[in-house]
């Protein structure tokens, strides 16, 4: 099953690092966190990837072109220019690059990937970590017949929540507590190829506007509901937070334990 990454937005909210890089390609721990998400699906046997790049492209595409060579032990001849790759560690990624536009919107890019889908296949965006449970969601999607699923999360409020009695004194104190009432969209969908039918021809399409909304209206959305991890990496501080996770090895969404030691 093909797993198609959304990577082409600004993400101008990270400050000046995303003056020379896609957001996707921002780090956490040393890896790009586009490195990060494909692990995780990598964890569960999903290795056929499909990133939709945009602003600064080739940013990715040099990344991954030049991946093995970052991760193999070699030999260089510098005599004569001859490489040999003593031991290559690189992940058994397959990685399909497509530039869909500098200024297509979230519908858009996914239409670009329209000729290299024939069955099921995830999706997500390039920009949040979790560790949602991926078999147990393509499993409730297959159960559901419905055309798309999307990982359903609840977010941390905006401030803390402060409990007192009667007499003034403070008896529950909860920081930026989950509104348990509270569901939104993070991303981690599996689809149908029928999506791209609601999708309409335009890079100008927005993925969470119409297309969302009509598969709804039909009966043909479905929500998995995710009350683990889930965190994007909207803003500098989400950055700053999710590299204090990984630095103090406390990073959930690192469910996989066998790639290169990290």
């Amino acid at each position: 099953m093909k797993v198609v990454i959304l990577a082409g937005g600004l993400g101008t909210r990270l400050g000046e690092e995303t003056s020379v890089k896609p957001k996707p390609m921002v780090e956490i721990g040393g890896y790009p966190i586009i490195w990060h998400i494909m692990n995780i699906y990598a964890h569960y046997g999903f290795n056929d990837f499909i990133i939709l790049g945009g602003y600064k492209h080739e940013v990715i595409k040099d990344y991954f072109a030049n991946y093995s060579l970052r991760h193999c032990d070699m030999t260089v001849d510098l005599s004569t220019g001859e490489r040999t790759v003593l031991e290559n560690r690189a992940e058994p990624w397959r990685v399909t690059m497509l530039y869909t536009g500098k200024d297509t919107m979230t519908g858009g890019r996914i239409r670009y990937a329209r000729p290299y889908i024939n069955d099921t296949f995830m999706l997500t965006y390039g920009d949040g970590v979790s560790d949602v449970d991926i078999p147990a969601l393509i499993d409730f999607h297959k159960k559901s017949g419905k055309f798309a699923t999307l990982t359903a999360v609840q977010p941390e409020g905006r401030f803390g929540i402060v409990e007192a009695a009667p007499d003034g004194t403070v008896t529950n104190f909860q920081e930026k507590p989950k509104n348990e009432n509270s569901w939104i969209n993070g991303g981690f969908f599996v689809c149908e190829p029928q999506v791209f039918d609601y999708i309409p021809n335009e890079d100008s399409a927005i993925w969470e506007k119409s297309p969302l909304q009509n598969l709804s209206r039909d009966g043909k959305l479905g929500m998995y509901k995710h009350r683990g991890f889930w965190r994007p990496m909207d803003m500098l501080k989400d950055k700053q937070e999710l590299n204090k996770m990984w630095d103090a090895g406390n990073a959930p969404w690192k469910i996989w334990n066998n790639t290169q030691g990290r």
